[in-house]
């Protein structure tokens, strides 16, 4: 999907996101320079605490001259509209999915490459080498400036009416995928079926059998009370697509010098904390999992990597990918 259809949805977005717009998302003149940021995730979430880490040590550095004011839950819309809402600088920042970014950088489709990463050892050395600073940089063109990555694990499928055991389980089945061209083409090569939709109506698919599963990590998994409709998870971990810590660089250069120091330290010294969280909430959203009655499923990797092994093919045709596949290797 083009840049241009995201800047043009932004305008048909609602009232409250209007009044951000009137209002600025930078200034307040009774509490400094306020930095508005807003996610999708439930409060319980690793990315929410995080963030919450972030502005109180924004506000400790700035000595209370800079402040931020987080919006959870989708309060300011999708994790699409919260992207768009920061190209044009009515929203500071956001979490959003390289995923998703990968619908304004081409470059992102990486992260959706299946098992690519050989562990989270691997995807960690990368996101903190030169090619994870290359990435957060890379979006600066669409208005967007990474600040840091925040771990969102591995993905595996779930599904509701029989469990996945190998690829040929996935024939014919509706899987929910996000809006990422990778997503869809890694569901076509396992033989199932892609169905792009919002993480908020995802519940209520599973539940009327509108969709038969999705992919996700566990903490999503069980936060979002999707174990309750979908009974069967499949541990494939099929791709480890990181989060990232975006900010509006209409916002960005708006900040003093200083401000952006501040802004930047607290972003890196809140990744490091959402990883340690995000630890603790993987084991313990698994035990939930189980006891809830969710059966687990290890299957063999082997035939899912077979399957795939077109992506590579194709992948390896465009130069930049190329690089990038040839370069991540290298780091196992």
């Amino acid at each position: 999907m083009k840049n241009k259809h995201f800047i043009s949805k932004v305008f048909s977005l609602s009232g409250m996101v209007l009044m951000l717009i009137l209002f600025g998302s930078c200034a307040d003149a009774d509490k400094g320079r306020v930095l508005k940021v807003a996610h999708a995730l439930d409060q319980n979430h690793s990315v929410h605490k995080a963030m919450v880490y972030m502005a109180q040590r924004v506000e400790e550095k700035s000595g209370g001259k800079l402040t931020m004011e987080i919006y959870p839950g989708g309060q300011l819309g999708t994790e699409r509209e919260n992207a768009e809402m920061l190209q044009i600088g009515s929203l500071a920042i956001t979490k959003v999915s390289a995923a998703i970014l990968e619908g304004f950088a081409p470059s992102y489709a990486i992260f959706g490459v299946p098992f690519l990463f050989a562990d989270k050892t691997h995807l960690h050395r990368v996101l903190e080498s030169e090619i994870g600073q290359e990435l957060l940089l890379e979006i600066e063109r669409y208005r967007l400036r990474g600040l840091t990555f925040y771990d969102a694990g591995s993905r595996s499928f779930y599904t509701s009416q029989r469990p996945i055991n190998h690829p040929d389980d996935l024939r014919g089945l509706k899987i929910r995928v996000m809006q990422s061209p990778s997503a869809i083409a890694m569901i076509k090569a396992f033989g199932g079926s892609p169905t792009p939709m919002s993480w908020g109506e995802l519940y209520t698919a599973l539940q009327a059998g509108v969709v038969d599963g999705a992919e996700n990590n566990p903490p999503s998994f069980v936060l979002s009370h999707h174990y309750e409709v979908s009974r069967y998870y499949s541990l494939t971990e099929h791709t480890t697509i990181p989060d990232v810590l975006a900010i509006s660089t209409k916002v960005w250069n708006q900040l003093t010098e200083q401000e952006q120091q501040w802004v930047q330290e607290a972003a890196d010294e809140s990744a490091i904390h959402q990883r340690e969280l995000w630890n603790e909430s993987e084991s313990e959203t698994m035990e939930r999992a189980r006891q809830a009655g969710v059966t687990i499923i290890t299957p063999d990797k082997a035939p899912f990597i077979e399957r795939v092994q077109v992506i590579y093919q194709n992948l390896r045709q465009n130069p930049r990918m190329n690089d990038l596949i040839t370069r991540i290797l290298a780091k196992q």
